[in-house]
C-alpha cells in the first residue's frame, strides 16, 4: 500500500532501447533473470520492449495503458520497475512539466546466457534461488566449453601502449581506450592490504582487479564486514598465495549462513522494510550512536586522537579482537569508545578482550544495542558496589568489648574514602577479631 501514488495513471512515459538486444536474450530473461525478480518484472520488461514499435512520435503513452496491458494495479507495476532497475535491466528518467511528471524508460540490454555466468553476484544469486541441481544444468547448457588452448600469452593494452608521450615531461595524457578499465565499486581495500602484509602475503597477487571486483560483489551480496572478508580471503588462499574464487565465494556464503542462522540468499523488496521518513538524530547520544554505526574503527581511533594517525599496534589489536570474538564494526566502535573512557584514553588489550568476549556471548549487532548493554552492565556494577558498601552484618548476640568498639571508631574517622579492596580487607579483619573474642569467652565459661 505504501507504493500507491508513486506514479499516477495519467502520467506519461516513453520507451528507449540502449544498444541492441543480444542473441538468445529471451532465454536469459526466462531462465536466468526471472528466478531472481519474478514474473511481473519480466512481463513489464517484455511489454516495454514491444512498446518500442507502437510509439507515436513525441506523444507519450499514459501509465493507464500499462495497467490495461498487464492487468495489474499501478503500485505493483512500480515495484516491478524497481526490480528491473535493481538488476540493471532498466534506467528511469523523470521530467516535470506543467505540474505533471513524464518518465523516460531506457531499456538496458540483458546479459547473453554465457555472459550472465561471468558475473559473480548474479551467478551466486541464481544458485541460491534455483538450487545446485538446476543451476548446474543451466551452466552446462549456456556456458560454452572450450578445449585446452595452452597458456594465455596475449599482450595486454599496457604491454603495447603507453598513456604519455616520451618527449613530454612525464605528464600523463587522458587515456581514450576505456574498454580496458573495469568498473570496481568504490571500496577502500587499504585494510585488506595491511592485513596481507602483516601476514607476509604478497598483496598484489591477491588484490588484483578481478579479485577486488569479486570481493566488492560478495561484500554487497552477503552483507559482510571487514573481519569476515579477511577470514574468507585467508580461507581461500592457495599454496601460491593466490585467491581461489570458488573457495572464496563458498567461504562468504558459509559466513553469511552462520551469522544469519542458516538463512538462504534471496532477493527481497528492500522498500518494504525501509522507514517512510529518514531518521534524524536529535539528542547528543543519538548522534553518537549514528556516528558509531557508520564509522570504521580506524577512523574512530583517528577522530579520538584529534585527527592523528592510528598506530599499527592499536589497529592490529582491534583486528585481532574483532576476528576472535566476531564483533560487527558498530559494536567494536562502542567497545573502543567505552574502553578509552574507562582507561584514561589508553587501549588495554586484556581489558578489551574481557569485555569483547562478554559482548560476543550477548550477540550484540548494532551500536545502539552495545551502548544500552554497556550502560546496563555499568549500572549493575555500581549497584553491587553500593550494596557492598552499605552491607551490615546481622546483629549478633555476642557482647562486643569496648576495646573493639574504640578501634572500629578510629578506623571510621581515620579515612573518609576507602577503596573497595580495603573495605573487603577491613571486613575480614573484623570477622577474625570477633571469632577470636568468641573463643576466649567460651574458654572462660
Amino acid at each position: 500500500m505504501r507504493d500507491i501514488g508513486k506514479i499516477l495513471p495519467i502520467e506519461g512515459y516513453r520507451v528507449f532501447l540502449k544498444g541492441t538486444l543480444p542473441a538468445g536474450y529471451t532465454k536469459s530473461l526466462t531462465h536466468l533473470y526471472q528466478p531472481l525478480i519474478g514474473i511481473q518484472a519480466m512481463s513489464l520488461y517484455q511489454t516495454l520492449i514491444n512498446e518500442l514499435d507502437f510509439q507515436n512520435g513525441d506523444t507519450a503513452q499514459t501509465h493507464h495503458t500499462l495497467m490495461n496491458y498487464m492487468d495489474l494495479p499501478l503500485d505493483e507495476i512500480y515495484r516491478a520497475r524497481l526490480k528491473l532497475e535493481g538488476v540493471g535491466l532498466l534506467k528511469t528518467y523523470q521530467q516535470e512539466s506543467s505540474g505533471q511528471n513524464t518518465y523516460a524508460y531506457e531499456i538496458q540490454r540483458p546479459f547473453a546466457p554465457a555472459e550472465f555466468f561471468s558475473d559473480d553476484m548474479l551467478t551466486q544469486l541464481l544458485y541460491h534461488h534455483i538450487g545446485e541441481a538446476k543451476f548446474t544444468i543451466l551452466q552446462e547448457q549456456f556456458c560454452i566449453q572450450t578445449g585446452q588452448k595452452g597458456t594465455d600469452i596475449t599482450a595486454s593494452f599496457n604491454d603495447v601502449f603507453q598513456t604519455f608521450q616520451p618527449h613530454t615531461t612525464g605528464m600523463e595524457l587522458p587515456e581514450e581506450h576505456h574498454a580496458v578499465e573495469e568498473t570496481i565499486p568504490s571500496i577502500d581495500f587499504t585494510w585488506m592490504e595491511q592485513m596481507l602484509q602483516a601476514r607476509m602475503i604478497p598483496s598484489k597477487k591477491v588484490l588484483t582487479t578481478a579479485n577486488k571486483k569479486l570481493m566488492s560483489q560478495m561484500i554487497t551480496l552477503y552483507d559482510l564486514v571487514e573481519f569476515e572478508v579477511e577470514k574468507a580471503v585467508l580461507w581461500a588462499l592457495t599454496d601460491e598465495n593466490t585467491l581461489a574464487p570458488k573457495e572464496f565465494k563458498e567461504a562468504c556464503h558459509d559466513l553469511f549462513q552462520s551469522k544469519h542462522q542458516q538463512s538462504s540468499i534471496r532477493l527481497t523488496d528492500k522498500q518494504k522494510n525501509e522507514p517512510t521518513t529518514e531518521y534524524v538524530p536529535t539528542t547528543k547520544e543519538e548522534q553518537l550512536i549514528q556516528k558509531l554505526e557508520n564509522i570504521s574503527p580506524r577512523n574512530l581511533l583517528e577522530d579520538l586522537s584529534s585527527g592523528g594517525q592510528a598506530s599499527g599496534q592499536d589497529l592490529k589489536m582491534i583486528r585481532e579482537v574483532m576476528t576472535t570474538q566476531g564483533l560487527p564494526s558498530p559494536v567494536m566502535n562502542v567497545l573502543i569508545h567505552y574502553v578509552l573512557l574507562q582507561t584514561d584514553m589508553k587501549l588495554s588489550k586484556a581489558y578489551m578482550e574481557t569485555i569483547a568476549s562478554h559482548w560476543s556471548r550477548a550477540n550484540l549487532k548494532t551500536a545502539k544495542e552495545a551502548m544500552a548493554f554497556a550502560k546496563k552492565q555499568k549500572s549493575q556494577y555500581q549497584q553491587r558496589k553500593n550494596k557492598a558498601k552499605n552491607y551490615r552484618k546481622p546483629v549478633s548476640n555476642e557482647v562486643i568489648p569496648d576495646w573493639f568498639k574504640e578501634r572500629k571508631k578510629k578506623q571510621e574517622t581515620g579515612s573518609a574514602v576507602k577503596q573497595d579492596s580495603n573495605d573487603g580487607k577491613e571486613w575480614e579483619e573484623t570477622e577474625a577479631l570477633l571469632k577470636k573474642y568468641s573463643k576466649k569467652k567460651n574458654s572462660h565459661l
